[in-house]
């Protein structure tokens, strides 16, 4: 069976809000930046895992979501949202994560991003780059 995930592209203006995985082996793309979200538990469907992640890992009580995509990639399903992020940073309490960042996706092309809190540039995920390429392709005209 395949795992599924909700993600979430939280949106600042044109920013996206981003979160700095933890460097624990065995966790999917420990130390890259990535998307909030996590695992559907059973029962859930993929909106309220994303509701019950978002105040799990950030204290963010999820207005609304619109489901952007879901995708089917080897051994995992995810259904990608696009919310709007109505809060300042600093009243986002990061409790799973090591640094969440607020970036525009242009100048994530290059494939990697500073940390604040570390100071260094970490890589981005496979997810993230899954869904910036959705969205490239959707600001070339090449999919709707």
């Amino acid at each position: 069976m395949p795992v599924e995930v909700a993600l979430a592209v939280l949106q600042q203006g044109e920013h996206w809000l981003l979160q700095l995985r933890d460097e624990i082996p065995g966790i999917v793309a420990p130390g890259c930046w990535g998307l909030f979200g996590g695992h559907l538990e059973a029962g859930e469907t993929p909106e309220q895992a994303l509701r019950r992640e978002l105040w799990e890992e950030i204290r963010l009580p999820l207005q609304e979501a619109k489901p952007w995509y879901r995708s089917h990639r080897g051994d995992r399903i995810r259904h990608v949202f696009r919310a709007d992020l109505s809060v300042p940073l600093d009243q986002l309490q990061l409790l799973e994560g090591a640094d969440l960042s607020l970036a525009h996706p242009e100048r994530l092309r290059q494939g990697a991003w500073l940390s604040p809190k570390l100071g260094c540039r970490r890589p981005l995920a496979p997810s993230l780059q899954e869904a910036l390429e959705h969205y490239w392709a959707e600001q070339s005209g090449t999919i709707r």
